[in-house]
């Protein structure tokens, strides 16, 4: 693993950074803070399945490294990119819990369009030409997000 600070993690902490202070700045409102909690949680129980799982095939979770496996199994069944799923959650569920809901949508689009270009694109270019005869069978049967 090479050391970067261009890691889905470190995007994810600038985008919830912007949350916090779009929450900040905007009137508060007598909103449950529970639905972000349950996308919290979602997204942190998702991200260590698919941990879990691509550890149990023996393959890498760095986004730069070099994958021994093909995994199309578990949550990558019905999500060829669950891990940045639930970083999607995850950042959905910080803005309604810090009250930066109107900027939940905005945000949730800004860093798909990140993570798709500096990280999926590159990392299935990497798995087609690994797995020449799998990957594009699994790329047709399973959505790249959802």
């Amino acid at each position: 693993m090479r050391l970067t600070p261009d890691l889905p993690p470190v995007w994810l902490a600038g985008f919830a950074g912007v949350a916090w202070l779009t929450g900040q700045v905007l009137p508060p409102l007598a909103l449950p803070a529970w639905p972000g909690w349950v996308l919290v949680g979602a997204g942190l129980l998702l991200a260590g399945w698919a941990a879990l799982t691509m550890a149990w095939a023996r393959t890498t979770v760095d986004p730069h490294g070099q994958p021994s496996a093909l995994v199309a199994h578990g949550p990558f069944a019905w999500s060829r990119n669950p891990i940045y799923l639930a970083d999607l959650l995850i950042l959905l569920g910080l803005c309604l819990m810090w009250n930066a809901w109107p900027a939940a949508l905005p945000l949730a689009l800004a860093f798909a369009r990140v993570i798709a270009t500096r990280f999926i694109a590159p990392e299935e270019r990497r798995l087609a030409a690994l797995f020449p005869a799998e990957y594009p069978a699994y790329a047709a049967r399973t959505r790249r997000w959802i």
